[in-house]
């Protein structure tokens, strides 16, 4: 596979992960690799209720500045550098469960620098205490962001027979610093198993 051909198919890949994660069947999918997030859906019954997924996630944050004795207060919006913000509701009482997840799917080119780069940054913004810019229908819930995410990475790999060293690499890093690993086959069309990456890995 010539480097044009592997970026093309990389950016596909992620466009199509992107356009799953906006929905909730596509979000579950994701979920069920990783145990702890998947049993924390206050209700696996009722998944459209229990979770709001927003994609490319913006926040709030109030700055305040002091000039000749003059303090002038105002909102900043910025985009935080993670794909999807999940955060778990209640489907009862319409509230927010206090667990938020951050998915970061491996975009085109991406190594392991990269993905732990953006996550840190994620880190930063949301423990300086700010509130998500929510979609319009879920505008009633408390828009307050936690300061302590829970992150999720989303790996491509192009077979299951043999990790590439970049693709080695990333799951080997992200393991070991025990950050959860979501695999995902890099031709959306075949069907995969990540048995074989949880056997090298085991604490990815």
């Amino acid at each position: 596979m010539t480097g044009e051909t592997e970026i093309q198919q990389q950016r596909i890949a992620y466009e199509e992960m992107l356009a799953d994660c906006c929905h909730y069947d596509g979000i579950l999918s994701i979920l069920t690799q990783h145990r702890p997030y998947f049993e924390a859906l206050p209700s696996v019954r009722r998944p459209q209720e229990s979770m709001v997924a927003i994609p490319l996630p913006n926040v709030r944050s109030r700055e305040t500045s002091e000039t000749a004795s003059i303090i002038d207060s105002r909102y900043s919006i910025r985009p935080l550098p993670c794909d999807i913000a999940l955060m778990m509701c209640d489907p009862e009482w319409k509230i927010k469960t206090g667990i938020e997840i951050a998915l970061f799917i491996q975009r085109p080119g991406e190594d392991l620098s990269n993905l732990l780069g953006r996550w840190r940054q994620t880190q930063v913004e949301l423990g300086q205490g700010v509130e998500w810019v929510m979609p319009r229908k879920h505008r009633h819930l408390l828009a307050e962001g936690t300061e302590t995410p829970h992150p999720l990475f989303i790996i491509f790999v192009e077979s299951e027979k043999e990790l590439s060293a970049r693709e080695s690499r990333i799951i080997r890093g992200l393991g070991g610093a025990s950050l959860p690993v979501a695999v995902q086959p890099l031709n959306s069309k075949d069907e995969f198993s990540i048995a074989e990456a949880k056997e090298a890995y085991p604490e990815a």
